[in-house]
């Protein structure tokens, strides 16, 4: 063979090799994971862990794309057609609303696996928690629905507190509907004045806070929402620098150095959208897979922060915590 028939052979050979390796390794299925909020470990973990329960560990036997919206639901319509349009096997939203909602919008065939603060029957995202009956199956953690309960026990933390700022996300469209919806009258109940504040940004975060010194507000009811989660830290800062009672949704607020939190943890609502999704890469059906609804909601507090708030948190009150950070 001449020099330059076998420089030509090499250069064909190295064009090939790498298609045929490709074409012998099989292709993994892929679970579009899009989540409200920032970059979260502890969340992810959760998710693999949920995916390994099924028999699925990622990289192995499937492939999951990250999607962190960190607040910016405006990028969701454009995420769900290119996963709509790549085929992706599972589309997973855990403890994303505007996220699942984007996703049932864009496609009735592709499975989907959500985690929800509302009830699903009432989104439109199944036609019943015993049988959905369509593409999408998942877990109802209750985040709104206890919203009237999380005020009450806000007040009897500060009982002093009169005037209480409700924060709210009005990108997050669903849930802000469906926290003041049921929010009013448990605080005429409770005879607290209420008044809203917006934010969809982190600046506008800060500029809730300069209101509600303004407005002269006792306390800061923050609604549950993915964003807001993520900027618990900021949140934190915020608080203590005017020195405002604040409650919020997640425990994790509470370890970043809020003061309370009532709900359920959203980390076991992540490990379980995982085990669903492993279920549907089996061949699981989502129409005959039940939504399941959390049972153990968690009252946390944050001791540290109510001392430094000038807080006596009276015994009785203190048992009734599931947990007391320190």
């Amino acid at each position: 063979m001449r020099r330059r028939e076998f420089i030509r052979f090499l250069g064909g050979a190295a064009a090939t090799w790498p298609l045929a390796v490709r074409a012998q390794q099989p292709t993994l299925p892929i679970v579009g994971f899009v989540a409200g909020g920032s970059p979260d470990a502890n969340r992810v973990a959760a998710f693999r862990r949920g995916l390994d329960e099924a028999g699925y560990i990622e990289g192995r036997n499937a492939a999951v794309e990250y999607h962190w919206l960190e607040g910016r639901y405006g990028r969701l319509p454009s995420l769900m057609a290119d996963l709509v349009l790549r085929r992706v096997a599972v589309i997973a939203t855990p403890a994303s609303q505007p996220a699942t909602l984007a996703a049932k919008a864009a496609t009735t065939t592709i499975p989907i696996v959500f985690a929800v603060s509302d009830d699903p029957v009432k989104l439109g995202l199944v036609d019943s928690l015993a049988r959905p009956g369509g593409n999408a199956t998942g877990i109802n953690f209750f985040a709104t629905e206890v919203v009237a309960k999380r005020l009450g026990l806000l007040h009897e933390l500060v009982p002093k507190a009169v005037r209480i700022a409700v924060l709210v996300n009005p990108a997050n469209a669903s849930i802000t509907e469906a926290t003041l919806r049921d929010l009013p009258e448990a605080a005429r109940a409770l005879g607290l004045q209420i008044s809203v504040l917006n934010a969809s940004t982190s600046r506008e975060i800060e500029a809730a806070f300069t209101t509600l010194v303004r407005d002269r507000a006792d306390a800061l009811f923050v609604a549950p929402d993915s964003l807001f989660v993520g900027r618990r830290v900021q949140f934190a800062i915020l608080a203590a620098r005017i020195g405002i009672p604040a409650a919020y949704t997640t425990r994790d607020e509470v370890e970043a150095g809020g003061l309370m939190s009532y709900g359920t943890n959203p980390v076991d609502a992540y490990r379980q959208v995982g085990v669903y999704a492993g279920q549907i890469l089996k061949g699981a059906n989502p129409a005959d897979l039940p939504v399941l609804q959390s049972t153990k909601f968690e009252l946390v507090i944050n001791l540290q922060t109510a001392r430094a708030l000038g807080l006596e948190v009276p015994p009785m009150l203190l048992a009734r915590f599931d947990e007391v950070i320190e």
